[in-house]
């Protein structure tokens, strides 16, 4: 039997979860129900879907059919509607970023361990096979030892925000586009090389004129010792790449299916990877550890140390100085 979810915040992504799932039996996960900040702009196409749309998250968590709640609302509700939710019995898929500072993150996984639900975190990147294929480099020597991890993860969404909209709050769009993307590679970065042990951070807007940054810039060193540099463009034409060096080789993947590998010797290999639906295999990937299955393959560790990786870089920014990662 599927799982019977509400989806929380029906805009733009909200709706591009629940499409990667309903009506598809095998995906493990039905939405049923749902609330949202603008339920007349939503009205129709919740009854489109077969989702009862309530009037606030309370009465969703209310409905005696919902089993789950998938959050897709603003970064800063996040860690209070987690909590909610645990108090309530219900499981909990949200995105990111998961909060805004690690003692709310560290507050919220704990609540649903006290409450015996499955809490996941919206990293999707975690699902690509070439990125499974990078792990698999990592793990049987053929990147040798780790020496330095490059990601950049850009695109000119923010000039589409205007006055008004939450996103165009830099409180909930703190270091221009790490909200919105920046924040993925920062997981993939430690899903690759592991914690983060300190960075320095400069952002700054260039181009943009409504209050958000448009480049943002890390270099940091990992706890095992590499360093790694990224960069976030939130108005720049669309790039995703994640490169690794090391003593015996480079991976560079980009676009999420284009891997090129280069040992120290021997030929280049290049390979193309097919596409994934990430969100529906993310979805999946949440009933399934609901229903008793794998366990959601993104520790809550590591969860609470992306939000802690995102504050300290806050707090970089505005000192203009190295800080260690709590």
């Amino acid at each position: 039997m599927s799982l019977q979810a509400a989806i929380i915040g029906m805009g733009r992504w909200g709706r591009t979860l629940v499409d990667s799932v309903q009506g598809r039996n095998e995906a493990g996960i039905r939405f049923v129900a749902g609330s949202t900040g603008t339920p007349d702009k939503a009205r129709d196409w919740a009854a489109g879907q077969g989702i009862r749309l309530h009037d606030s998250y309370e009465a969703a968590l209310a409905d005696p059919e919902v089993q789950a709640v998938v959050l897709a609302t603003p970064h800063k509700l996040h860690a209070a509607q987690v909590e909610a939710a645990a108090a309530a019995g219900k499981h909990v898929f949200v995105e990111k970023p998961f909060t805004l500072d690690k003692a709310s993150a560290a507050a919220a996984v704990e609540a649903c361990r006290k409450a015996g639900v499955v809490l996941a975190l919206g990293h999707n990147r975690r699902f690509l096979p070439a990125v499974a294929e990078l792990k698999a480099m990592l793990a049987d020597g053929r990147i040798g030892t780790l020496l330095h991890v490059e990601g950049h993860f850009s695109g000119p969404g923010a000039a589409a925000y205007k006055p008004g909209m939450w996103r165009a709050d830099r409180s909930e769009s703190p270091l221009g586009g790490m909200g919105g993307m920046g924040i993925h590679m920062i997981d993939m970065m430690v899903n690759l090389a592991g914690p983060i042990a300190e960075v320095a951070v400069t952002s700054t807007a260039r181009v943009l004129t409504n209050g958000l940054d448009d480049t943002t810039a890390m270099l940091c060193r990992f706890a095992c010792g590499a360093t790694g540099t990224f960069a976030t463009l939130a108005y720049a034409p669309r790039c995703w790449r994640v490169a690794l060096y090391g003593s015996e080789g480079w991976a560079e993947l980009t676009d999420h299916e284009h891997l090129v590998y280069r040992p120290r010797e021997g030929e280049t290999v290049v390979r193309d990877f097919p596409k994934v639906d990430i969100e529906r295999a993310e979805l999946e990937a949440f009933a399934s550890a609901v229903a008793g299955g794998a366990t959601y393959p993104l520790p809550l560790d590591q969860a609470i140390h992306g939000v802690s990786v995102f504050e300290t870089m806050i707090v970089s920014a505005a000192s203009g100085g190295s800080h260690a990662v709590p």
